[in-house]
């Protein structure tokens, strides 16, 4: 808004149609970044102003209808009121670009570049009632010009994610080029925020960068640590006489540095990233020029800080999401490879190979048979690793441990430095994890995981313990195998859950009738279980095909949902997890599955489900008025191509509603005639009746009642039924 029009390259412009009106302009300035001003009348009062008008020019904002010369006297002697008075005169618009003002009041004053436009403003009778200010202001490009070229190509090194040192150090030799007397250094805030650390000062003394790395943030700490401290530009002109550098005179003295200005650099959440500091060899305060360029540079600095900490931030990520699939891939497949054998020895045996050396160098499987201990299964990594076994204690020790997990059902780890309870740790091991092998309520076995080199984390106990959990469900399963006939029954129920949970605002009932006598276990199955966040998962599933095969593959789908649910927090995700496992190659490739798998949560109002169906039987809904809705959405059945092909339904139950799912064996249940009960039979079924016992568990009561009278009692296929009813 200067009025050096020779240097602005002011442009005359004839007068143009009438523009809007200034609340017409207030409206469409009022969170614009642009600089908005509306002035009436030969006196140019301040009409309307948006909040970018007053942050730059100052001013109290509630003082309305008040000459702008008055408001801010300072634009007086600069000239700016004759040329408002030129544009409402003569109605001839003015423009000019890069217009230098020094605003503010006296010894507070600094300096602004603008680009702007006065414009008359015209009544409704086209004579001049006012000029219409429009700005934008230029000043950080103005006083960073000197560094464009140098900047633009720092820019270039951030984008193309340079080194963070390099790009620092590059652009602190920039500014000591430009201006020699300066010397730049920048300090990083170390991860905990309380001391800086070297990140460039290629012009300072070796020594010296080495005595300042790791300086503690505090106040009187030199100038980088008090501004840090205070987060606000910290100004020593004479380090000598400065109580601040007390402590530091002596480095300064030997570094021939005597004058520090420090400004800190912050990131765009506030949050403190370090300082840059300007040096000279003589004391000296700063200018208008170096005050600039400290800001600047702590900008791009900023930029480059936090540019070079969201890459690492992102990699972290990317790292941290590959270390999830790995697990996830590494569970499925060891938990697949495991269920694959069919005979108990075989699967535990399995179990000890698949976490050697992945898990640990050395592992042990033992198993409690017949109220007798026995070892049934080692795997190690090297010659050496297994002969560590045979060392003298070695046995004893691990037995002690396995029958203290065996007595408790829980977890135990230990590490060499640390004795529990004051036992001695296991000679020649540096840690270890003895996990229990559980089924069906009891703990039959355990998975003993044994480190040499470096203890066992977290994260690998977590993961033995999941592995374990699927690896003691088939290995129990394999088990039962062994005597189908005897055990068929007994098999099939260690394949549903022993017991529907309790879930707040629900009510569960189930049913399961096996083909036939019930001889050989088939491949309808449900399982309900908790997930984090207040959540709960239930599917309902029917394995083509019956025996061994089925049931293996029941197991399989059952625990890998177990496993992904935990794991990842989508349904259409889990699903495609179960379908990986069936598609892997594990099992033959004409066996297939039909599935319902939802996850819920409770709401206020009632009970959300998100559902994926996978070629199953259409679930159904029974509303509290008894309305019956069918739900059609639909996607190919798991194990017929590599990539799932489905959709997700979110469904919303309030009190007395109920969602009711049941395998083909109920669909498909034949009459004496070779008729299908069907989904409608099934639909009449749910259908309000007198007397009909309230909940989940009369409803699935109506449906068998339903199917019995339809086809009799024997069936040549497995029927399951889940029912969901809010409460």
């Amino acid at each position: 808004m200067s009025l050096q029009s020779d240097r602005l390259g002011a442009v005359a412009t004839p007068p143009r149609s009438p523009p809007r009106r200034s609340e017409e302009y207030e409206d469409l300035f009022e969170q614009a970044p642009v600089i908005f001003a509306a002035l009436s009348g030969p006196e140019h009062l301040l009409e309307a102003g948006n909040p970018a008008f007053f942050e730059a020019f100052g001013g109290d904002r509630g003082r309305i209808d008040v000459p702008i010369g008055e408001l801010i006297p300072e634009l007086g002697p600069q000239g700016v009121l004759d040329r408002l008075d030129a544009v409402y005169r003569t109605g001839t618009a003015y423009r000019a670009r890069a217009g230098r003002l020094v605003l503010g009041p006296p010894g507070a004053e600094r300096e602004g570049f603008f680009d702007f436009t006065y414009e008359p403003r015209r009544d409704a009778f086209g004579r001049i009632d006012g000029v219409v200010v429009i700005a934008v202001e230029t000043t950080a490009y103005q006083h960073a010009q000197l560094l464009a070229a140098e900047q633009r190509l720092l820019l270039e090194q951030i984008a193309s994610e340079a080194p963070l040192g390099d790009v620092l150090t590059g652009m602190a030799r920039a500014i000591e080029e430009l201006s020699p007397e300066l010397i730049v250094s920048v300090l990083l805030t170390d991860p905990d925020g309380t001391h800086l650390l070297h990140g460039t000062g290629p012009s300072l003394p070796a020594f010296y960068n080495d005595a300042i790395n790791g300086v503690v943030i505090g106040p009187d700490v030199g100038s980088c640590g008090t501004s840090a401290y205070l987060r606000e530009p910290v100004i020593v002109t004479d380090i000598a006489t400065d109580d601040r550098w007390r402590d530091y005179r002596d480095l300064a003295a030997r570094a021939g540095v005597a004058a520090c200005w420090s400004t800190p650099i912050m990131g765009t959440d506030d949050r403190l990233l370090g300082t840059f500091a300007i040096y000279h060899r003589v004391p000296k305060a700063p200018t208008d020029k170096d005050v600039a360029l400290s800001g600047a540079f702590a900008r791009i600095a900023a930029l480059a800080i936090e540019r070079h900490q969201a890459l690492e931030a992102g990699r972290a990520a990317q790292e941290r999401e590959k270390a999830v699939r790995d697990d996830l891939a590494f569970v499925l497949e060891a938990s697949t490879a495991i269920t694959r054998e069919l005979h108990f020895a075989d699967c535990l045996q399995r179990l000890a190979r698949v976490t050697v050396p992945t898990l640990a160098p050395l592992c042990t499987v033992h198993v409690q048979e017949d109220g007798r201990l026995r070892r049934i299964a080692v795997a190690a990594a090297t010659r050496a690793d297994e002969e560590l076994l045979a060392t003298p204690g070695m046995h004893d020790e691990i037995g002690r441990a396995v029958a203290r997990v065996l007595a408790s059902g829980t977890t135990e780890t230990d590490h060499a430095d640390v004795a529990r309870g004051g036992r001695p740790a296991l000679p020649g091991v540096t840690g270890y994890v003895s996990v229990p092998l559980g089924a069906r309520g009891r703990t039959f076995g355990v998975l003993t995981l044994l480190a040499t080199g470096p203890p066992l984390d977290g994260h690998t106990v977590a993961l033995a313990e999941e592995l374990a959990s699927r690896a003691a469900a088939g290995a129990d399963n394999a088990h039962q195998f062994t005597d189908r006939v005897q055990l068929a029954r007994d098999l099939q129920a260690g394949l549903l859950p022993p017991e529907l949970p309790r879930i707040p605002g629900a009510d569960l009932a189930a049913s399961y009738h096996p083909a036939g006598e019930g001889l050989d276990v088939g491949g309808d199955f449900y399982d309900v279980f908790p997930l984090p966040g207040d959540r709960w998962a239930l599917m309902i599933g029917d394995v083509c095909g019956r025996g061994a095969r089925a049931a293996t593959t029941t197991g399989m789908v059952r625990h890998t949902a177990r496993a992904a649910a935990r794991l990842l927090n989508d349904p259409m995700s889990v699903v495609a997890a179960i379908n990986d496992a069936l598609t892997c190659g594990s099992v033959d490739e004409d066996l297939f599955v039909s599935l319902v798998y939802g996850e819920l949560r409770p709401t206020g109002s009632g009970l959300t489900l998100d559902l994926i169906r996978a070629g199953h039987v259409p679930p159904l809904v029974r509303r509290a008025d008894g309305t019956i809705e069918q739900l059609a959405q639909s996607g190919l059945l798991l194990g017929v191509a590599p990539v799932f092909d489905g959709s997700p339904c979110r469904l919303a139950l309030r009190p007395g509603d109920s969602l009711v799912l049941v395998t083909d064996g109920i669909t498909e249940a034949r009459s004496a005639t070779g008729a299908f009960f069907d989904e409608q039979r099934l639909a009449e079924a749910l259908r309000p009746q007198h007397a009909e016992p309230p909940g989940a568990a009369g409803l699935i009561a109506a449906v068998n009642a339903a199917v019995t009278a339809f086809a009799g009692r024997s069936t040549p296929d497995d029927q399951a039924a889940l029912v969901l009813t809010a409460t």
